[in-house]
């Protein structure tokens, strides 16, 4: 139904330019479509970032920081997980504590930084 509008550039990922109305339409089919699987929508808005995302069924889900939209991803361990308080200028980040009181060291983007860096 999506190759219509859209793209496919790979196996369920579609790109394309349409109107706001056809991708309010489209993504509430997508929604009733997956059921309990899961979508990512990301769109031009008039913003700072010229982009706006719309997410179903994933962990990961985006926050407002300071202006900026991110997309926040859970820390995996359940327990100690990270998380943003307050919300804008008044964000305050959350750093995660093992179970032994320690705060634990930031990770890095990927696993290609930490062999660059020698980790």
């Amino acid at each position: 139904m999506l190759t219509r509008w859209l793209f496919e550039i790979a196996p369920g990922v579609f790109v394309g330019r349409v109107s706001a109305r056809v991708r309010d339409l489209l993504w509430e089919r997508i929604v009733d479509g997956v059921g309990r699987g899961r979508a990512i929508l990301v769109h031009s808005a008039r913003n700072e970032q010229r982009l706006a995302f719309r997410v179903h069924g994933h962990d990961w889900k985006p926050v407002d920081f300071d202006g900026l939209m991110l997309m926040e991803r859970p820390d995996g361990s359940g327990a100690g997980a990270s998380r943003t308080l307050g919300g804008g200028a008044g964000s305050v980040q959350v750093e995660p504590v093992r179970a032994d009181g320690a705060a634990r060291a930031p990770r890095n983007w990927s696993h290609a930084a930490r062999r660059l860096r020698g980790r």
